[in-house]
């Protein structure tokens, strides 16, 4: 399956710039974005459970202390944890049972990450939503950041949805109406949701926008 690299995200960045005004001056000010990529695999989809609905510092330091604790995070070592561990590390009650869930469904051979990362978009995403625990979100930063796929929109993504409301001056959309504002963007939805993160965390960081609540 085609996959994001730098040269191509460059590339494509500087396409969307061409082509949308409010990307050509996210890319003015700010330059092509990170690629921000992860490597596949379980520990990956681990990381990304921890970052719904929390701060990424807050998921990041969660699954940090996970792994000076287990040292590599795979299904087997996760499972040795009880649940007082779980939460000494950071995790909720809520999503060490989607840990376990998962860590199980790898063991047990429920799902094949290995096998699914050559599969169709969709058909990616209609595997790791029967695991529970993993919803529309989850399973499109996986394909965005873990695949490289390069049109992928993530569902329901508040941090895009506030830069898009304050590079446009439009009114904050829905999900599914940011989803339909992003169909403009294909078959680059990936790199639209990169340059829009971009110009978020550039302006987080200049104290141009406060809060993504």
């Amino acid at each position: 399956m085609e996959r994001l690299n730098e040269t191509s995200l460059m590339t494509s960045a500087k396409f969307l710039a061409e082509e949308h005004t409010e990307f050509e001056r996210v890319y003015q000010m700010y330059g092509s974005p990170p690629l921000w990529d992860r490597e596949p695999g379980f520990a990956t989809l681990i990381h990304i459970i921890l970052e719904q609905q929390v701060s990424l510092a807050s998921a990041k330091a969660c699954f940090d202390k996970l792994t000076a604790r287990l040292g590599e995070v795979t299904p087997d070592a996760l499972l040795t944890l009880n649940d007082k561990e779980f939460k000494a590390v950071g995790f909720s009650r809520q999503k060490t049972g989607y840990a376990r869930h998962l860590a199980e469904a790898l063991l047990e051979e429920r799902i094949d990450l290995d096998r699914i990362e050559n599969l169709p978009d969709a058909e990616v995403k209609e595997e790791l939503i029967k695991l529970k625990g993993i919803g529309e979100w989850t399973s499109d930063i996986y394909l965005l950041m873990a695949l490289l796929r390069p049109d992928v929109m993530p569902k329901g993504d508040i941090a895009l949805h506030a830069a898009w409301h304050k590079l446009s001056g439009e009114p904050r959309p829905t999900s599914d109406e940011f989803l339909k504002i992003a169909e403009r963007w294909r078959p680059l939805r990936s790199v639209a949701a990169r340059l829009l993160w971009h110009f978020y965390l550039s302006e987080r960081a200049a104290g141009q926008i406060s809060t993504i609540n």
